[in-house]
């Protein structure tokens, strides 16, 4: 197996001898990937492509080759007629150029792909989660609404499809907006299982749509037992040398110091042609590629001119998701210089780095964030570049990326001017798309009127003053589905956890008595929380503001707040409850309503407790959907909670991980009201979303018991409030996002590759064994009665509890990873990566 990328050798030869790995399937496989280690005790391998110019240079015509080649195919599989009509779609970050390159393959398709970077007053067409990802979720920002929506094929981008979830879970949610009849997918590599591919045909006849798949290779990856064990001890030897903010290449100078101090990076003025888009986030046109083709000669002559004289070997480096432009001017500088151009781009996926030609990774540079991400600071990476013998590099950023983050002394030129005698800078102004653009015909109207909310006792045993629900009543309607079988639908892509209910949990007298224990216990803890974030929300947000609870966790908090202002402050404030879905938005009638009765400027959205942070990340996009659409403006889309262990807000009562009883049980403390649930035969267009009030509850119900216990404390709080307050106003709140960087090790950490799956905090802990699949608890060492509850429903459930001395949260729940991604074993039956 050779691979000329790593002097001759297979890049993949080191894993492999080591660990026993096998690529089986096509002679193509050992050319088009090599194997790394990610440094996680818990994963064996990564793979990594030598083709697709992310983490490893390549001649740039061989990069956009691949796609383009593809993209034939796949004109070719469609036929003249459907092709002309085709989209293709591509996905962040890893297949943003590749995806491009299919497009100008097919020739007359139209470009978009996903972005994990949200544009103000861009409104969503859509968005996903990416099973294994690390970062946040994608993002489907077009220009023009209607590019989605016409009935011709949709090609789905990607380098590498590996189980199919990412691309179940787009075509099902562009599916329900914009229905079709033919998907083509297409990857540089097909990794999947047979049972992956009997999944995505059963799900294709479900949609009654046809998916068809195209890839340059397929095959599986191979597993010998213990392949755990050997990978962790490799990296454990290896992670010392690995994770410095460099590590050595090929030539030890090229990791030293320059013998003279390295040359400030340069910028480079690109004179990009005004208007046209610098990739596809917001779409990309033909009649865009006709004008990127006839700029590039000129913008690639301005390079060549730039560089020193003599160089012989130049890198030009894109920037994470900016990997078309970079790739294009690359394939044009290749082909009328005579150095050696090679590609490659920085990205956010962390590896481990061993300096063997047997191995993908050879080098690794560290730099800060630049462009504001979405899921806050943290590292980015550069593979391959140090000790990569380049005499020049080519970085190119768009221009939201020229931060003083980029140019700060630990920023990417710098890191790159200590290894390479060359850094030219040049910045291509990011498109900012057209306001204003007309939704597709097809859209819905806005309707004249929206119903009013429902109340206690008709709707929640809550009394009616307590809160309105934003909700329609789905009582009536059977909802509920066996956990195991919910669970097997969720992760396999057939269907999203809120089209379905979970069988409500019925506690045992033990469990009711640990609840009234733990309520006993945590009253006052609870009172003063409470009091601390009502108090900062009067004093910060509005002197009257208009609680607005995500249903149903923060509702409990919503009442008890309402009942602190008027304990504390003789104010009667109004309180609603609204529904938020991961990967839907929130309910935007609901907003509509509330826009029409009351300030936006007044609402404050509350919720019980922050673990990752997702609903925090899904409500300020929604709400920036929103008023981008509607015109309305003033909504904050900040979350105020009770406990923010997951440090994503910065209004909160607490930001300990602790046991708040609400989360102990289901509807029977939360008004019995059920889950919300958005599903399209139920919910339309001028329609709240939907809940059930579970009636025959009532004699368990303890939501009102609840409240009350809670707010008996309040006077003996008071006090303590004040001095908490005043904590908080000296306390640097500003949210680090800890909890999402901890969720992403774990999951990492424990082979699952799918954040989704890893529930941080005592509230989502016990959401996960009340109704999910769990798969086993972490517990942090010594912690004590907050976790009894959760002790007692793994004895119930038969979950292991497995105790972590280094833990952010007081515990940490897993979901069963039945269906992350899948390998085979040397005797051929799947093994847990």
């Amino acid at each position: 197996m050779k691979n000329a990328v790593n002097d001759g050798v297979w890049s993949g030869s080191w894993v492999a001898e080591r660990l026993g790995v096998e690529l089986v399937g096509d002679d193509a496989l050992p050319a088009l990937l090599g194997l790394a280690l990610r440094r996680n005790p818990k994963r064996a391998h990564l793979l990594v492509s030598n083709v697709l110019g992310k983490h490893v240079p390549q001649s740039p015509t061989v990069v956009y080759d691949h796609g383009h080649r593809l993209g034939r195919r796949a004109a070719a599989l469609l036929g003249e007629a459907e092709a002309a009509t085709a989209v293709v779609l591509g996905y962040a970050e890893t297949a943003t150029g590749l995806g491009h390159a299919v497009a100008d393959g097919i020739g007359t398709a139209p470009y978009l792909h996903s972005t994990r970077r949200p544009v103000a007053g861009v409104a969503r067409a859509g968005g996903f989660e990416e099973s294994h990802s690390h970062a946040t979720s994608h993002l489907l920002l077009p220009e023009e609404p209607a590019l989605l929506a016409g009935a011709g094929p949709l090609v789905l981008v990607d380098d590498e499809f590996s189980t199919g979830n990412t691309i179940l879970n787009t075509i099902r949610d562009l599916h329900e907006r914009y229905p079709r009849e033919r998907y083509v997918v297409v990857a540089l590599v097909d990794m999947r299982s047979a049972e992956d591919v009997d999944r995505m045909a059963r799900f294709a006849d479900r949609i009654g749509a046809r998916v068809d798949l195209i890839a340059a290779a397929s095959g599986t990856v191979r597993l010998p037992s213990g392949v755990l064990e050997r990978g962790q001890e490799l990296v454990a030897r290896h992670e010392s040398a690995a994770s410095g903010s460099a590590v050595a290449g090929r030539g030890a100078r090229a990791a030293e110091p320059h013998e003279v101090p390295p040359r400030a990076p340069r910028r480079l003025d690109l004179r990009w042609p005004a208007g046209l888009p610098d990739g596809g986030r917001h779409g990309f046109t033909p009649a865009h590629r006709a004008r990127l083709e006839a700029a590039l000669p000129e913008m690639v002559a301005r390079i060549r001119g730039a560089l020193p004289a003599g160089a012989h070997r130049v890198l030009v480096l894109g920037f994470e998701e900016l990997m078309y432009a970079p790739l294009r001017l690359a394939r044009e500088l290749e082909r009328i210089t005579d150095a050696q151009v090679r590609f490659s781009t920085t990205t956010r996926s962390p590896v481990l780095a061993v300096d063997d030609p047997g191995y993908a990774i050879r080098t690794r540079l560290a730099f800060p964030a630049h462009d504001d991400p979405a899921d806050g600071p943290g590292e980015r990476y550069a593979y391959n570049v140090a000790g990569g013998g380049f005499d020049a590099v080519v970085a190119v950023v768009d221009s939201v990326a020229d931060t003083p983050a980029l140019h700060a002394p630990d920023g990417l030129p710098a890191r790159l001017a200590a290894h390479v005698p060359h850094v030219l800078l040049a910045v291509v102004p990011s498109y900012v798309p057209q306001t204003g653009v007309p939704a597709p015909p097809h859209a819905p109207e806005r309707p004249a009127m929206l119903p009013e909310p429902l109340r206690g006792p008709a709707f929640s045993s809550y009394p009616p003053e307590e809160v309105g629900w934003l909700l329609q009543d789905l009582s009536d309607i059977t909802l509920e589905a066996p956990t195991e079988e919910r669970e097997e639908a969720i992760q396999s892509g057939g269907a999203h956890y809120a089209e379905s209910l979970p069988v409500e949990y019925q506690p045992s007298e033990q469990y009711q008595e640990l609840f009234h224990t733990a309520l006993d216990a945590s009253a006052a803890r609870l009172a003063q929380a409470v009091g601390v974030v009502t108090e900062a929300v009067i004093t910060e947000r509005s002197p009257r503001p208009v609680l607005v609870s995500l249903a149903r966790a923060g509702t409990p908090v919503g009442v008890l707040m309402r009942r602190w202002a008027r304990f504390r402050h003789g104010l009667d404030l109004p309180h609603y409850a609204v529904s938020i879905v991961r990967g839907r938005g929130i309910d935007a009638n609901a907003l509509r309503w509330l826009a029409a009765h009351h300030d936006p400027r007044d609402v404050v959205f509350v919720d019980g407790w922050t673990g990752k942070g997702a609903i925090t990340r899904e409500l300020a996009l929604a709400v920036e959907e929103f008023e981008a659409k509607e015109g309305v403006t003033g909504f904050d889309p900040e979350i105020a909670v009770l406990a923010d262990p997951g440090s994503c807000v910065r209004t909160y009562g607490t930001r300990e991980d602790f046991l708040i009883p609400s989360a102990c049980l289901n509807s029977t403390v939360s008004g019995l009201i059920s889950r919300t649930v958005l599903r399209a035969d139920l919910v339309g267009p001028d329609d709240f979303h939907g809940a059930k009030f579970y009636r025959e509850l009532a004699g368990a119900d303890v939501s009102v018991a609840f409240l009350d216990a809670v707010a008996a404390r309040f006077p003996e709080v008071a006090d303590t409030v004040e001095e908490a307050v005043k904590e908080l106003w000296a306390a640097d709140r500003t949210p680090t996002w800890a909890g999402w960087r901890a969720v992403e090790r774990i999951s990492e950490e424990y082979g699952i590759h799918d954040v989704n799956l890893v529930k941080p905090g005592v509230g989502e802990t016990t959401r996960v064994l009340l109704r999910r699949v769990p798969w086993k608890i972490l517990a942090r060492a010594g912690a004590g009665a907050d976790l009894d509850h959760v002790r007692l429903l793994a004895e119930q459930r038969g979950v292991p509890v497995e105790e972590v001395g280094e833990l952010p949260y007081t515990c940490v729940g897993l979901i069963h990873p039945k269906y992350t991604r899948g390998a085979t074993g040397a005797d051929g039956k799947a093994v847990n990566l």
